[in-house]
């Protein structure tokens, strides 16, 4: 669909909008609906056999057996993910960390106001240091361009259509990402568990998520495969430093992400890492526990760890690139969190829970010949990878750039869509 501006503007007086049609009003929040408050809704209160979507700041999470708003509505988040926003076709029960607009709380097209409330950055209007919320009053003073009803119902069953268009694409890019992280997980585990010659003879492991291994491989507890185990530093981390420290977020996919750093000014020598140094991951949720990193310099010049992570340095017999694949693939991974201690949500493992995991050890050579070849074939689905997630992002800009043009009037939509069906 091609849309066209309106013929005339006029200026608003305000940064956001600058303009709007000439026939357009500025109108606040609180002239257009009322956020209302949701109710507390305990765990042990909850009726999980109910039918009726319960709705937090981060959507639907839940069911229980009676509503607390009409339908359709719009769920703004309050404390959490303040001011995100959910939409709900059917009654639903808002609990205390949101805000409900329904029917009976709404002097406008509400489809349209919800996509107006896109527009509206209540994300950024959190006034408490404590813990961050959005106001209402200060949502109530927030501005919008205000259309007549008919263009309201216009611009709302235009944005329904163009989204979901944009939204069916992202979501087959999304399914794509996870094939090409299902394939590299693929490839990489069979190259570390079988080998490269697809001839080679097996042996039985005895180990049930192992099964079988080439008959020349070693099968050893990970501890004889390491020459040292350190713990990083407890010191309070800063925003500036003269040594940046790495800690769990900084393992992506079994590599070291050099980005949202903290340092310190001083560290003793002996916990500076090396190129080829493994960062074990040994206290997280159980889906982050036991992730490995290989440091491979960039441009910091002193670079540590945190206390949660454990330095792991390979024996001279053990190539550290080629047990970074190893411990990071599935099968190690679900008997790292089958060892983890598990409290409250938090995860922990201590060494002997994770040096004694056996782990199939060819020779060094071959460990090698491994890593190149995996580093090849990564490298092609990686790249398929980056290409969709900025895909993703591409979509995902275009899409809140068109809720803000048809949002804001610099598009007039009411010649592409059925103003009379949609109202």
């Amino acid at each position: 669909m091609s849309a066209q501006a309106y013929p005339h503007y006029k200026r608003t007086g305000v940064d956001w909008p600058p303009e709007v049609p000439s026939t357009w009003e500025m109108r606040p929040v609180k002239r257009l609906s009322t956020l209302v408050y949701g109710d507390a809704l305990p765990s042990d209160v909850r009726d999980e056999t109910g039918e009726v979507p319960v709705y937090g700041s981060n959507g639907a999470f839940g069911k229980h057996s009676e509503a607390n708003t009409s339908a359709p509505a719009i769920l703004v988040g309050r404390k959490g993910s303040y001011g995100a926003l959910n939409w709900s076709d059917v009654p639903s029960f808002a609990i205390d960390t949101v805000y409900y607009v329904d029917p009976p709380h709404s002097k406008c097209n509400l489809r349209w106001l919800y996509w107006a409330f896109h527009t509206a950055n209540f994300g950024t209007l959190s006034q408490d240091t404590g813990v961050p919320g959005l106001s209402r009053e200060a949502a109530y003073e927030v501005r919008l361009p205000y259309p007549s009803k008919s263009e309201q119902a216009a611009i709302a069953a235009f944005l329904d259509l163009e989204t979901a268009k944009i939204d069916a694409l992202v979501e087959e890019q999304k399914r794509l990402i996870e094939l090409l992280k299902e394939k590299r997980q693929a490839v990489i585990s069979h190259a570390v568990t079988k080998g490269l010659n697809p001839n080679v003879s097996l042996k039985d492991t005895g180990i049930e998520w192992l099964r079988e291994a080439p008959e020349h491989w070693e099968l050893v507890q990970l501890k004889r495969c390491l020459r040292s185990v350190d713990y990083g530093i407890s010191d309070t981390l800063g925003p500036e430093g003269a040594v940046a420290i790495l800690r769990m977020g900084n393992i992506q996919d079994g590599r070291i992400d050099l980005g949202d750093l903290k340092f310190v000014d001083a560290v003793d020598s002996a916990l500076l890492l090396d190129r080829g140094d493994l960062l074990y991951n040994r206290t997280n949720s159980l889906d982050q526990i036991g992730k490995v990193g290989l440091y491979v310099p960039g441009d910091l010049q002193a670079v540590s760890f945190a206390s949660y992570l454990v330095r792991l340095r390979t024996s001279p017999d053990c190539c550290p690139d080629f047990f970074a694949y190893a411990l990071n693939t599935e099968g190690i991974l679900g008997v790292a969190r089958a060892r983890a201690f598990v409290a409250i949500g938090q995860c922990n493992l201590n060494p002997s829970r994770y040096s004694e995991i056996v782990v199939a050890k060819p020779p060094l050579a071959e460990q090698i010949a491994i890593v190149e070849h995996l580093r090849r074939a990564t490298s092609a689905l990686d790249e398929l990878r980056d290409q969709a997630e900025k895909s993703v992002t591409l979509l995902q800009e275009r899409r809140l750039a068109l809720i803000s043009a048809a949002v804001t009037g610099k598009v007039d939509v009411r010649g592409l869509v059925d103003i009379e069906d949609a109202a």
